[in-house]
């Protein structure tokens, strides 16, 4: 496989240089290489090979703590963030403010496919109101294309990496064509009883979409609509596909994945993309700035070879950004030059503006329609097999909520594994039993608890920015980022909301909750960061007075610096944006590889 070393990719001259091999990274490699280009991928943390290091089948009392989160595995000791989290050893960054409400915490997963080993593979597509959201209430920004512009890459992305879920035909949820989906999972218990009192409520739960296999892929079909007029392409893709089995639900997908049966750039993108033999990649490569030649065209990246320490540097027709959002703002503001003085694409002062996570909040339940069920085998979509699109965008059209944008509901329950979060601070339901006592109210209470998580869209502000601080630098003498952060009203309001739209629905059930909702929005919220949906720093526009980059994500000041990952998105929705990353980068490699033909890069 071709992996090399650093100092091979100083020797070589690629088509494109791309920073990152996550979601937008990953996409972005595969796109070109599958189309002929030739790509280094440089990554700045180890090597990783779920095929291989993936915990398949290890249960929890054969970890340490029962697999419980610590500081340094705050997922627990399963989770397949083998290097990173919101603090990574050598690498720091910096608060504006002391006051907590105004701390942004930075999650930095360090190795090979990036957050995409973690995440929780949601997959939801951004509606038509999603990309023009100022035009609806006059607030933060519209995207420079349209639902009808990403709407055929969403198509070519989930048919790529798999996607479960059912069509509804629901407002700003949008359908996928027939035939792409995939038949989602059969509910557990627990889903269906909120899915029966939630519609009482005229809440509509729904099948989640999931980048999950539930079904071997269609291999015959697939390549030609994936990649017409490419032959070689389609075989490449189709023996892929060929290697990749369906879900046997046996291990949490935050594990990774041994058999490929969910979506990883690790186990989905760079296989394919290394099988062309047009993709070389470079681990433990640390990009520190974007180089530019005197014509003010980027000529490379200078990176600092962790292993050796050394600083070193690649060139490139293309350069592509897709480190993270925060990173590739790190990366944009420490590429200073006579000609970018403020840092590459930053001539308008707009890198770092407008940063954006998700907004959130959590409650627990315990309902006691769900006590002493008989044994059941519920592990099934760890992630959730169901869950709540946006429903009142009616009720804001009319301005009766108090906030101007939406959120959906995700929620988990069921006898999965025990794990000791599935007991710990349990005395507010045992009254503090221990002995026989303790173990008949395990039994008892095992598998009736309730979980929902609100995930609502943040309107871009002005507060909420990366800088590059002037004092501190990481261990390989690279200036790092400090953070400002402010929820508005918008937000806050927005996740009382959510607390008392989970009370409703657990009264609805004849629950109790472990905790009263919390009727003060700014108690409600989580932290900024905490969600790790971050995207903004490098917005794409129409304006170059206002964004960073044009619609094809494209740099206003130079014509060969690309950026593809959540950096350049003007609005974060209430959906997850990793789908939209994925199908943004697929649409910008289509533009790199038409303006290439034509030798305009």
């Amino acid at each position: 496989m071709p992996f090399v070393d650093a100092a091979t990719a100083t020797r070589k001259s690629y088509d494109a240089i791309v920073v990152g091999s996550g979601a937008g990274g990953g996409q972005m490699a595969y796109s070109l290489s599958m189309s002929g280009a030739r790509v280094l991928m440089l990554e700045a943390g180890r090597k990783y090979d779920p095929l291989l290091e993936t915990p398949m089948f290890q249960t929890p009392e054969m970890a340490p703590l029962r697999g419980s989160g610590t500081p340094e595995k705050p997922f627990g000791f399963y989770d397949a963030t083998v290097d990173g989290g919101w603090q990574v050893p050598g690498e720091p960054y910096v608060q504006a403010s002391t006051d907590p409400a105004k701390r942004f915490e930075w999650w930095r997963a360090r190795m090979l496919g990036g957050r995409t080993n973690h995440w929780g593979r949601i997959s939801l597509r951004n509606g038509p109101y999603d990309f023009k959201p100022r035009s609806r209430d006059g607030l933060g920004f519209d995207w420079p294309i349209a639902y009808q512009d990403m709407a055929p890459y969403y198509d070519k992305v989930e048919m790529l990496i798999g996607i479960y879920g059912t069509n509804e035909g629901l407002e700003n949820t949008p359908d996928s064509p027939a035939g792409v989906l995939m038949p989602p999972p059969k509910p557990i218990v627990s889903d269906l009883l909120i899915k029966k009192y939630s519609g009482k409520l005229g809440i509509p739960t729904i099948a989640c979409h999931r980048a999950v296999l539930t079904q071997r892929m269609d291999w015959e079909n697939l390549p030609a609509k994936l990649h017409p007029g490419n032959p070689s392409a389609q075989a490449i893709i189709a023996d892929d596909m060929k290697r990749r089995s369906a879900c046997i639900w046996s291990t949490p997908c935050g594990r990774g994945c041994s058999i490929r049966a969910n979506y990883q750039s690790t186990t989905v993108h760079l296989p394919p993309a290394l099988a062309t033999g047009r993709l070389d990649i470079v681990t433990d490569a640390m990009a520190a700035e974007v180089t530019i030649a005197k014509d003010g065209r980027a000529s490379g990246v200078r990176f600092v070879d962790k292993r050796s320490g050394t600083s070193m540097q690649v060139s490139g027709r293309v350069i592509v950004l897709a480190a993270s959002a925060c990173e590739t703002v790190r990366i944009l503001l420490n590429s200073t030059s006579p000609l970018f003085p403020q840092g590459v694409a930053n001539s308008n002062g707009k890198v770092g503006k407008y940063l954006m996570d998700t907004v959130g909040s959590d409650m627990a339940a315990q309902i006691p329609a769900l006590e002493n069920l008989p044994p059941l085998n519920e592990e099934g979509a760890t992630g959730g097999a169901m869950y709540v699109p946006w429903w009142n965008y009616k009720a804001h059209k009319a301005g009766a909520l108090g906030f101007p944008r939406g959120y959906h509901i995700e929620f988990f329950g069921g006898k999965r594994m025990p794990e000791a979060f599935h007991f710990a601070g349990s005395e507010w339901l045992t009254g503090g039993s221990y002995g026989s006592a303790l173990k008949a109210d395990m039994r008892r209470y095992y598998g009736s608890m309730v979980y929902f998580s609100g995930r609502g869209e943040m309107i871009p502000n002005e507060q909420s920015f990366c800088e590059i601080d002037p004092h501190v630098k990481d261990r390989w003498g690279i200036p790092v980022l400090r953070f400002h952060w402010q929820w508005s009203e918008h937000e806050t309001r927005q996740a009382a909301h959510m607390q008392k739209t989970f009370a409703e629905l657990v009264d609805a059930m004849g629950g109790r909750l472990q905790k009263p909702a919390e009727k003060d929005g700014a108690k409600a919220i989580s932290p900024g960061g905490s969600i790790i949906h971050e995207v903004g720093g490098a917005m794409m526009g129409d304006d170059p007075q206002t964004s960073v980059v044009n619609k094809w994500c494209q740099a206003w000041d130079v014509k060969n610096l690309f950026v593809a990952d959540g950096s350049p998105l003007p609005s974060n929705a209430d959906k997850n944006p990793t789908l939209t990353i994925m199908a943004n980068a697929w649409r910008v490699a289509d533009h790199i590889l038409d303006r290439m033909q034509r030798k305009e890069l």
